[in-house]
């Protein structure tokens, strides 16, 4: 049994792809018989009691994030008390600071997990496109630092780990996809019910469901989806563009939907509770993505667990994921685009061939593989320790 330490600048109840991946993983750590304690930021809707889970106070922060304490010295001496055997920090930021910190001070091994691509996320905070580059440059810095500071970095995709070391980042790196609960995308929902949630949506039962799920961001690239999408939704009528999800570049594409004289086949929901998500990958026809800032593209494997085709701009962090013809599409341009969801769409025997390949791929992604290769991995870097000690 391993005693383990997660350090998490997101956690529930917020709903992201870091915090859904740390809960999964102490889920199934813990059902390994493995004692796993989370050291996260406080949230006002966090529940007022949670197994082996501690918060820090925290503020709020851009773009609806929170920032923690670098240093909680309360915290320190509970840590201290349990004997951690290794420390797994999944965030650059406070809790990760705080994580190296207790990491030197304890000399308890840690692994560091490579989440997000900063660069792509730095026009939050700087305006100036001048002060931007510097700012991505300090991105690209602040990464190498903490991975190399780490005794062994994890990373979702290849697509990562090329990245990280183009950084200059030169610690060993294990690719490691995250994992998700398959068997809640795979459960089967009442056609009845299914045919309840789309007329709550205003949706026909003859009409055609594109969907897209996650935050409603620059880097998302949602802005070109519309743009190629206009001429075809005024073409085909019978067509409903849902996105479910939320932020800082929703009024922006509300807007760009009234120009482009589409609102009638665009409806917005708005963030959802995460456990009410597999209702919307269950009605809908097609997923589509434009994001470039992906590093694995959790929602994906939601919507291929669920049965549904995956059309998706063309990235790295879908080798593996989408395959052409087996599951989806990925496209480089809107001609491609358009003809694979005309070929999803409108050809049923081809769609149903494309959603039993969906459903088979992603047996690779489930919750288990991925928590028992971060145990290899830890108990990998743990003999390591031992070996040069």
């Amino acid at each position: 049994m391993l005693r383990i330490g997660i350090f998490t600048d997101t956690y529930f109840p917020q709903v992201n792809g870091v915090a859904i991946s740390t809960a999964i993983l102490k889920k199934n750590l813990e059902e390994c018989g493995h004692e796993v304690y989370v050291f996260t930021i406080s949230n006002p809707l966090a529940p007022q009691k949670e197994d082996r889970v501690y918060r820090i106070p925290s503020a709020p922060f851009v773009s609806g994030h929170r920032v923690g304490k670098f240093y909680e010295g309360r915290l320190a001496a509970e840590i201290k008390s349990l004997n951690l055997d290794i420390i797994h920090t999944h965030t650059e930021f406070s809790l990760g600071v705080f994580g190296r910190l207790m990491a030197k001070k304890l000399k308890v091994p840690r692994i560091h997990t490579y989440h997000t691509i900063y660069e792509d996320y730095t026009h939050y905070i700087i305006k100036s496109k001048k002060v931007d580059s510097l700012s991505k440059a300090i991105a690209r810095k602040m990464s190498k630092e903490v991975c190399n500071t780490a005794d062994l970095v994890i990373v979702p995709t290849i697509k990562v780990k090329h990245l990280l070391k183009s950084y200059g980042v030169w610690k060993k790196m294990v690719v490691i996809p995250t994992g998700i609960a398959l068997h809640r995308f795979a459960s089967n929902i009442e056609d009845n019910k299914l045919h309840e949630h789309r007329a709550a949506l205003g949706i026909n039962s003859d009409e055609k469901i594109i969907l897209n799920i996650g935050r409603i961001s620059k880097e998302k690239n949602i802005e070109e989806l519309f743009v190629h999408l206009q001429s075809y939704l005024l073409e085909k009528s019978d067509i409903k563009f849902v996105l479910v999800g939320d932020g800082p570049e929703k009024r922006k594409l509300e807007s760009l939907v009234k120009q482009l004289n589409i609102e009638r086949y665009v409806i917005f929901i708005g963030e959802v509770p995460w456990e009410v998500v597999v209702n919307y990958y269950r009605i809908g026809d097609v997923f589509i993505s434009a994001s470039q800032s992906e590093t694995q593209g959790l929602t994906y494997i939601e919507a291929l667990a669920s049965g549904l085709p995956v059309v998706a701009k063309a990235d790295p962090c879908l080798e593996g994921v989408v395959e052409n013809n087996v599951n989806g599409y990925t496209f480089d341009h809107k001609e491609g685009f358009l003809q694979a969801l005309d070929m999803i769409l409108y050809n049923k025997q081809h769609k149903e061939k494309l959603a039993a390949g969906a459903t088979r791929s992603v047996g690779k992604f489930s919750e288990n593989i991925y928590a028992e290769n971060v145990v290899l991995t830890y108990r990998d870097v743990l003999a390591m320790k031992e070996t040069f000690a």
